[in-house]
């Protein structure tokens, strides 16, 4: 969205095709025969009409008086009134422009112009082509004015750039109606291919719980992360990209709009390692023998593909603008933003918050669906779980902040709860109790998730996980008292 109210009027004047084609010294791409032998296939042949609604719009004819006489089609068949000369000229008459066509004459020379009506569909086709055409060369038309305005953002001119191109060839792509047969046959594969997967069919948490009703994060879902301040939402967050990224080898970007880049990797590092946080903030001293255990420790870390954008205040049409390249260019397959709040929205909804809120996350799910990949956005609670009584304490949906609009958009919305950092709670082996709490799930199940959070590495852990890790910190103190022993002699 421009931040510009000069480039906003700007916007509004559309770019004249003849004026464009005389400029450069062509006419517009049009095809006024096949335009009239399509009408007159309408006019006499009911089954072209329908055909040709199905594919067409009034922009597909190039000619301002054939684009009237199909508006007026259109209308009929809205009506449930038939079409031909008599009603059509009724309808253009109705709407003043019977005499504008040329009067039930040109309806008439029309009908006569019929002798391919059997090649209907062929006759379509060029139609279409000729419409790309000419939004396309309208397109580059605004994209050239709008280049040569020193006003407009180099960002916001590369994403409407990429929309409008994009925008005019989709626009004359028609999807056709599918049986349920052959979407079947579809199904059929894709389980088969989820089989082969262990039915992971989206992008693994690398946690074994969350993965069971999630299978993965499936492409094109926005994720919603959410909890109240200091709980855990980035370092719930990092986890996930690191599990991606360094156990899968998968390509994730991470927008962090609070923490720096260096802050981010101190804390990956520090769940990688095993080092405390303390250590590696110089709180206590990494010993000599320690360094190359350290190095050694995060290696697998430094050559993942994992990528960090700390742009603060991060402007929506930035962000669409970074993600299509990292997608195109990097092959992400994983977009993770901390935190949606501190996007900046719509220059012309600043101010109204709730408004503001409610576009970021309609661009966050819009980017999400066009490039087909999950995106993982961080929320803040408002203080209503804290401040409700008689209860767990545990977050509702009703807790979003600023925005009931961001539940809308979400296919799928998580929260995060320590009771034991509410206050609410205890854990008996000294990790902070966590639950991650699924509250929305648009193609699954909802649950409660028990984790633990071992906050001196940063890192979520399972309970099977904490058991197993102290079997084996267990197993290898006793190993070494034993070798103490036998080395030891009095």
């Amino acid at each position: 969205m421009p931040d510009q109210p000069k480039y906003k009027r700007k916007k509004a004047q559309s770019v004249d095709l003849e004026t464009l084609g005389l400029e450069m010294g062509n006419k517009p791409p049009q095809a006024l025969d096949v335009e009239e032998a399509v009408l007159g296939a309408m006019l006499i042949e009911p089954s072209s009409v329908d055909m040709a609604l199905e594919e067409l719009t009034a922009s597909s004819f190039y000619d301002p008086k054939h684009r009237m006489i199909f508006e007026a089609m259109s209308e009929l068949v809205t009506s449930h009134v038939s079409v031909d000369i008599v009603t059509v000229s009724a309808k253009l008459r109705e709407n003043g422009n019977l005499e504008v066509v040329g009067g039930p004459v040109a309806l008439a020379d029309l009908s006569e112009k019929v002798g391919a009506a059997a090649h209907l569909e062929y006759y379509v086709k060029i139609l279409k082509q000729k419409t790309i055409q000419r939004d396309l060369i309208t397109a580059a038309g605004e994209i050239l004015r709008d280049a040569y305005d020193d006003s407009v953002k180099v960002d916001y001119l590369i994403d409407t750039a990429q929309s409008k191109v994009y925008d005019a060839i989709q626009s004359n792509l028609r999807k056709d109606v599918q049986d349920v047969g052959s979407v079947i046959n579809d199904a059929m594969k894709l389980i088969e291919k989820n089989q082969k997967s262990s039915g992971m069919s989206g992008v693994p948490s690398g946690f074994p719980s969350l993965d069971r009703v999630t299978r993965g994060w499936q492409p094109s879902d926005l994720i919603i992360l959410a909890a109240r301040p200091s709980v855990g939402k980035t370092a719930f967050a990092l986890n996930l990209a690191r599990n991606a990224a360094v156990d899968r080898n998968m390509p994730v970007a991470v927008f962090s709009l609070e923490m720096s880049a260096l802050q981010l990797v101190m804390r990956l590092m520090t769940t990688e390692s095993g080092f405390s946080a303390d250590k590696l903030k110089g709180g206590s001293p990494i010993q000599p023998y320690e360094w190359p255990e350290l190095e050694q420790r995060i290696a697998a870390l430094s050559k993942a593909p994992l990528y960090i954008d700390d742009t603060p205040s991060l402007p929506l049409m930035e962000f669409r603008t970074k993600v299509k390249r990292l997608v195109k260019s990097k092959g992400v397959r994983l977009v993770i933003v901390d935190y949606l709040q501190l996007m900046q929205g719509p220059a012309e909804l600043r101010g109204l918050r709730e408004q503001e809120v409610a576009a970021i996350s309609r661009t966050l799910k819009a980017t999400a669906k066009e490039l087909n990949i999950p995106i993982i956005a961080l929320s803040q609670l408002s203080r209503n779980a804290v401040q409700r009584t008689g209860g767990t304490g545990k977050p509702q949906l009703s807790d979003l902040r600023e925005s009931g609009s961001i539940e809308q958009d979400a296919d799928m919305v998580i929260f995060i709860h320590r009771p034991d950092y509410l206050g609410l709670g205890e854990s008996p082996d000294g990790k902070e109790a966590t639950q991650i709490i699924i509250a929305k799930h648009r193609n699954g199940e909802v649950c409660d998730i028990e984790m633990r959070f071992k906050a001196e590495q940063v890192k979520f852990i399972e309970p099977g996980e904490s058991l197993t890790a102290q079997a084996e910190s267990m197993g290898t103190e006793s190993a070494m008292n034993s070798e103490f022993d036998q080395n030891t002699e009095f």
